[in-house]
């Protein structure tokens, strides 16, 4: 994927990046979309989520703490606080449920997960941090690897779909990730994918697992000559 040059690649270019993986399945959703604490729905590239869901019968937007980038107090927008037991008419109200860039933000982060779950009678996507620096005052508390999305999403009794990361040099990385409680169904339009195997080598001897590109290492595999030269000398 191309980037703007000079894009800032802490908190920009992941963004973008899970933009993109949005819009290419966005489209395929229908019924009642939420965008769970998702401020003004600004997608910070000048348009806002709800135009990515096209085929959406309804689109809401739910916020907390107005300090902490939550409620605006706008026509529609419902008070939702994660942490909290969900009002018995939430539940499985929505038929996609979307976060993005929420969950490292609230330290009870499995009963904010579960209520993301509850809310949705089919699907949940999500966005969150894999490696980016501590930001927020108003609270940065966890990081998540796909293993830890996976297992996560089986915990609610639900499959994970698809999952996705960047892998831009020198750059944050962010998770892009689907659950579903209707596999099957879903498998037929979206071929499931889970893998925390980059397809880039570093060629510096370490896993190619995800965050692999994000840190640069001086250290290479040694070359074939140099590799000879040390056995040579291990028999001198």
């Amino acid at each position: 994927m191309e980037y703007k040059k000079g894009i800032d690649r802490k908190f920009r270019l992941p963004r973008v990046w899970s933009n993109q993986e949005l819009k290419k399945f966005a489209h395929l959703f229908r019924g009642n979309v939420i965008n769970v604490s998702g401020w003004k729905d600004e997608d910070k590239e000048g348009e806002h989520y709800k135009n990515y869901f096209k085929n959406a019968s309804s689109y809401a937007i739910s916020n907390y703490k107005s300090e902490a980038r939550g409620f605006q107090g706008e026509k529609g927008e419902i008070f939702l606080d994660l942490t909290k037991k969900l009002d018995q008419g939430l539940i499985e109200k929505y038929d996609v449920v979307f976060n993005h860039t929420v969950l490292e933000h609230i330290y009870e982060v499995h009963i904010a997960f579960a209520n993301l779950c509850k809310l949705s009678n089919d699907i949940v996507i999500i966005v969150v941090p894999f490696l980016q620096q501590m930001h927020a005052d108003y609270g940065d508390y966890w990081r998540f690897t796909p293993l830890t999305i996976k297992k996560m999403f089986e915990e609610q009794g639900m499959n994970l779909l698809y999952l996705s990361f960047n892998s831009e040099p020198n750059a944050s990385v962010y998770l892009f990730a689907i659950g579903t409680k209707n596999i099957k169904e879903w498998s037929k339009k979206i071929p499931p994918h889970f893998s925390y195997e980059d397809p880039t080598s570093t060629g510096d001897g370490f896993e190619n697992f995800v965050g692999c590109h994000a840190i640069k290492n001086e250290r290479t595999n040694p070359s074939v000559k140099d590799r000879f030269k040390q056995i040579m000398d291990a028999f001198r």
